[in-house]
């Protein structure tokens, strides 16, 4: 029986344990000595996020609460590294610990699922839309003040089964995620024009660490540059505005066909009533002067209190 070299901490959901498995396929790939079955063991940790499905995360305590368990686990010597949504990571990691590879990104856009209306403009007025996210609450109201947001918790399957169920006339969920589970087909894919994504969507990400040189040395093998310089861009931004899941705060970085990075950011008001967007171009070695800068236009264009309102 081959050893456990490496221990990859996850959430149990069924997205959870398919981007896990991703990760160990691909450090099979990369890493001849974790090729063999039973070289790399994956262990389910139930986080607080998870827990609590009666009330928004914002109101219980905002971003971390899907990684505070998970992260204790690594800090206690029972996993070596862990995998996490990127779009649920803090902007910081605690001391000792450090985010070290990113698979590429998927598609980041949000998907609208609505049986057979296909786009947010053509919502029946006053229609139910069911989300747990500030970001699409505030955007979706900002374009259609007439919609009623509802709180929706739940992993893939529930949120979808409350929509089939008539609970909600609508829900939004992210394309990459759907991807991932072979559920790319029961929604429409929403612009970024209409709706920005939250920061890190689409990206997965493998924490460890910081002093476990073996581990670390298996997770470069597999580092994708691109994702990695983007998120970076996003991160710092949000950073800058000290986003959480309480402040209405979205952001994308591409990389475009010069080889610059191109960044997109916006903060809106919980209400939908006022939106700040805001962009930013240049070298991809300046990916998080760009990322602050942009949060530091859209800090002072807001002004006291708006990411408070």
């Amino acid at each position: 029986m081959t050893a456990t070299l490496l221990r990859l901490g996850t959430r149990g959901s069924k997205l959870a344990l398919t981007q896990t498995g991703l990760v160990r396929d691909a450090l099979a790939k990369a890493v001849p000595a974790l090729a063999a079955p039973g070289a790399i063991e994956i262990t389910v940790i139930r986080t607080t996020g998870d827990a609590i499905q009666d009330r928004p995360l914002a109101e219980a305590g905002g971003k971390g609460l899907f990684v505070k368990e998970i992260e204790e686990a690594m800090l206690g010597g029972r996993i070596d590294a862990a995998v996490h949504s990127m779009k649920d990571m803090p902007t910081a990691q605690p001391p000792g610990l450090a985010i070290a590879a990113f698979l590429p990104r998927e598609d980041v856009r949000d998907v609208l699922i609505a049986g057979e209306v296909r786009r947010i403009a053509d919502l029946k007025h006053g229609a139910i839309v069911g989300t747990s996210a500030l970001r699409r609450r505030a955007q979706l109201l900002h374009r259609r003040p007439d919609l009623q947001i509802v709180t929706l918790r739940g992993n893939v399957d529930t949120r979808l089964a409350k929509r089939a169920d008539g609970v909600v006339d609508a829900t939004l969920l992210a394309l990459a995620g759907l991807k991932r589970l072979g559920l790319a087909d029961v929604g429409a894919p929403i612009s970024e024009d209409e709706i920005l994504p939250a920061v890190g969507q689409g990206a997965v990400c493998i924490e460890c660490r910081a002093d476990d040189a073996r581990t670390r040395g298996w997770l470069a093998a597999i580092d994708h540059a691109a994702t990695a310089t983007c998120v970076a861009a996003e991160h710092a931004m949000l950073a800058v505005l000290d986003g959480s899941c309480r402040t209405p705060i979205a952001g994308h970085a591409v990389l475009d066909a010069t080889g610059g990075l191109h960044l997109r950011g916006l903060i809106a008001k919980p209400d939908g009533s006022e939106v700040l967007t805001t962009e930013r171009q240049g070298a991809i070695r300046d990916a998080e002067r760009l990322g602050r800068e942009a949060g530091e236009e859209l800090k002072r264009r807001g002004g006291p209190g708006f990411l408070e309102s």
